[in-house]
């Protein structure tokens, strides 16, 4: 076992993917911003174009590698400009027309989207949601299949052991989305995936202010296909997003720490309240998810979804909220929350509420909720 296996979470996160310290240059290098790079004579080296890769990559791929599988030298890590371009570099890197991929029901609210582009291209979708496996009921003949665990927003739990064991003895890849869990709560590689797919502008960067995503991967061919889309379809983050992100890992530790204990006191304070119904978190420990998501999870993630008695309702509890912004996307050190809902496509009430606990001390942020409930019931 390497010594980046057996260090801490945190110490890692501050560490992963640090260039060899060399007197007089910084710990961590600036961005390289480069469309070419000096190329005379035949062509070696890893730089040659920026849409093939780029320093700044290099390293916080490096760094993303460490903590999706510590110690493990054969991982390779790709970023993207967003995490659909990561999604849908690997969904179309890895599948063609008459192949059958199996997706969940109840994941990102964007799929419907992805399953009308890969009916156009000839291939077969098939859905079940994610809770209680039932993807295993339709992988005959699949394959990939796409897990997402913890699913958003409904939070529910998959045994990833078992279904990517299921899917590979019948022939299939296996791609778990791990944005909500981040790799320190999640590390699908170890569970069996083939691929770890997520979106970095989630808590892995933490700050609400870049797109990213990214794959990781143990085999080099699939590496390389999926590679391959990236440089067809441009879909790469620009080299100030990824050195911003990279700086961004060392308060991973930090950052989860904080916002995942907000999200669990959180879950507390609302269970036994009679104005909110359907309160799900993986942590707590009569979540219907929480048996499974505690033997393959570290941590819970900082997300609580809830739903209340109507859409009035809902829209006076959101617009009573002082600590906490009313914005889609989570996993940022502020707090936010939406009446997810108003987007379409997510299959929830309309007084479906999902909340991201950012790092305000929880005292304050429990009292600005529970407070902004009393307010909503009047």
């Amino acid at each position: 076992m390497t010594q980046s296996a057996q260090i801490g979470d945190g110490t890692r996160a501050v560490r992963a993917g640090l260039p060899e310290a060399l007197k007089n240059e910084p710990t961590l290098p600036g961005p390289v911003f480069a469309a070419h790079f000096h190329l005379p004579g035949d062509v070696s080296g890893p730089y040659t174009y920026g849409r093939d890769d780029n320093p700044t990559w290099t390293h916080l791929e490096r760094a993303i590698g460490e903590l999706e599988a510590p110690g493990q030298e054969d991982v390779d890590t790709l970023v993207f400009a967003s995490g659909m371009a990561a999604i849908s570099a690997v969904l179309f890197s890895q599948l063609k027309a008459g192949d059958v991929v199996v997706l969940p029901s109840d994941g990102y609210q964007v799929f419907p989207l992805v399953r009308e582009q890969l009916t156009a291209f000839g291939i077969e979708v098939r859905t079940a949601p994610t809770g209680g496996d039932a993807q295993l009921d339709v992988l005959d003949g699949a394959k990939l299949l796409w897990i997402e665990t913890p699913s958003n927003p409904g939070l529910d739990v998959c045994d990833v052991r078992r279904l990517a064991e299921a899917a590979h003895a019948r022939g299939a890849l296996v791609s778990v989305d791990n944005t909500l869990a981040t790799p320190l709560g999640q590390r699908p590689l170890e569970l069996g995936a083939d691929f770890s797919v997520a979106s970095g502008t989630k808590q892995l960067t933490g700050h609400g202010d870049i797109l990213l995503g990214y794959v990781t991967c143990r085999d080099a061919e699939l590496t390389a296909a999926v590679r391959g889309w990236r440089k067809i379809v441009g879909a790469i983050p620009g080299p100030m997003e990824a050195w911003l992100a990279h700086r961004s890992l060392a308060t991973l530790q930090l950052r989860a720490e904080r916002q995942n204990a907000n999200a669990l006191a959180l879950a507390l304070a609302l269970r036994d309240r009679d104005d909110v119904e359907g309160l799900r978190y993986p942590g707590l420990p009569d979540d219907p998810s929480h048996k499974i998501a505690a033997q393959q999870m570290r941590r819970f993630g900082c997300v609580v979804s809830f739903t209340l008695p109507t859409r009035a309702r809902a829209e006076r509890f959101m617009e009573a909220l002082t600590l906490v912004d009313d914005a889609t996307s989570f996993g940022g050190v502020r707090s936010t929350a939406e009446r997810r809902r108003r987007w379409g496509g997510d299959d929830v009430s309309e007084g479906f509420i999902r909340f991201s606990a950012g790092a305000e001390d929880p005292d304050d942020l429990v009292a600005d909720v529970l407070r902004a409930l009393d307010e909503a019931a009047v």
